[in-house]
């Protein structure tokens, strides 16, 4: 994976210091729960927790006249606009990481300099297309009359989830093989995220907004066969395969 030469030697598992064995044991059955210990007193604890919590957010009421008469019919027609609204939320949110993630991932592999990852212009275009989506995104919030700058639950949790991810890519020890694996958790909940706001789209008869978000959906199709294509090219040059490697991204198809 490499790694810098002159790391500190793994001292993990028990079998790397054998003459501690006996004792990791002794800590381990020292620290497991008495038997008198009740797991439903717990769960309990946690129900009753969940039962007073009060929600992450709430969902900002429409800012224009317009939006707010479509809201109504949406309602009168027994649909839920809040619950499309939260998804266009959660999805802008989660394409600013997007944003954020590659560009972490061009200084993380700056400093590789590996022919195995891929031209430093090719990272740029997928990151200046995370960017338009997050314009459109707002684009689309405002043509139902909200407001984009308004942090809607779904977003709020989309920051939290995705904030694991920018850790993972900006710290300094993770090496450029592990920052594509975390490249590729965003993708693919990317992914799933724009299936589900096109079909929605689409349902509620946003018929040009969906024909937008199937758009961006091709491109997110796009970045994730990219990034499986420099992880494999990656776990190919690790393993010893390097002269699988070559080709493999000049032949993925383009969406635009």
């Amino acid at each position: 994976m490499n790694r810098p030469r002159g790391a500190a030697r793994n001292r993990t598992g028990i079998a790397a210091v054998p003459e501690d064995a006996e004792a990791t044991i002794d800590g381990a059955r020292a620290g497991v729960p008495s038997p008198h210990f009740e797991t439903r007193a717990l769960t309990a604890a946690r129900l009753a927790c969940g039962r007073v919590a009060t929600p992450v957010g709430s969902m900002p009421l429409p800012v224009t006249v317009e939006g707010a008469g479509r809201s109504a019919l949406d309602a009168l027609q027994r649909r839920q606009p809040l619950v499309f609204l939260d998804l266009v939320g959660a999805r802008m949110a989660f394409e600013r990481t997007g944003t954020r993630l590659y560009e972490a991932l061009m200084a993380k592999l700056e400093v590789a300099r590996s022919p195995v990852w891929p031209a430093h212009d090719d990272l740029e275009r997928i990151r200046d297309e995370e960017l338009a989506h997050v314009g459109l995104l707002m684009r689309a919030t405002e043509s139902l009359g909200a407001d984009p700058t308004a942090m809607t639950p779904g977003a709020d949790v989309a920051g939290v989830a995705g904030r694991g991810l920018i850790d993972a890519i900006t710290d300094p020890r993770t090496t450029p093989l592990e920052a594509v694996e975390a490249i590729l958790v965003a993708e693919l909940v990317d992914n799933d995220g724009w299936l589900v706001l096109a079909d929605l789209s689409a349902r509620l008869g946003h018929e040009e907004m969906a024909a937008d978000f199937r758009h961006a959906m091709a491109e997110e199709e796009e970045h994730l066969a990219r990034v499986r294509a420099w992880l494999t090219a990656a776990v190919d040059r690790e393993a010893g395969f390097a002269a699988e490697a070559p080709g493999i991204i000049e032949h993925l198809p383009h969406p635009h």
